[in-house]
């Protein structure tokens, strides 16, 4: 029996929250997520990554919009640790991007304003550089052409 996924939960709850109320406790959360250890943070991202496939997009997408626009407020070590982790654990399991709409999410990217999405594309660009070529590979082959060109993957 696997063990409940709490995190998920929350993430599916916070989706369905009206902005005024979701800004707040997502970001609350987040700054949480900085002090956790390495395992847990792990944890956590993976439970997003199997909770976002099962939110109807038009929620998730106001709840991706929203955690875009707190990462872009953070400092840019917090914003590299987690997208990192979440890349890290993408590269593990390909297959579970594969369940999301990438070019909704692209879209949502796209629709922010230009100095958030510039600080977001600078910060993934940067993780991208970093990454061997086998694994700029894997991320290839399940991204969209258009995230490819943005991010330089």
């Amino acid at each position: 029996m696997s063990a409940p996924n709490h995190a998920g939960n929350i993430i599916v709850n916070l989706a369905s929250l009206p902005d005024f109320l979701r800004k707040p406790i997502l970001k609350k959360r987040m700054s949480e997520f900085f002090t956790l250890q390495e395992p847990d943070r792990l944890e956590i991202i993976n439970n997003a990554l199997m909770a976002g496939p099962t939110i109807p997009f038009a929620n998730f997408a106001k709840l991706f919009g929203t955690w875009l626009d707190i990462l872009a407020e953070l400092e840019e070590s917090k914003r590299t640790l987690m997208f990192s982790t979440y890349i890290s654990e993408i590269l593990k399991n390909p297959q579970r991007l594969v369940l999301f709409n990438l070019d909704g999410i692209l879209e949502i990217f796209i629709g922010m304003e230009q100095s958030k999405k510039d600080t977001i594309a600078d910060s993934i660009k940067r993780i991208f550089s970093r990454l061997t070529q086998e694994e700029k590979r894997k991320i290839g082959l399940i991204i969209p052409q258009n995230a490819k060109t943005l991010f330089g993957a």
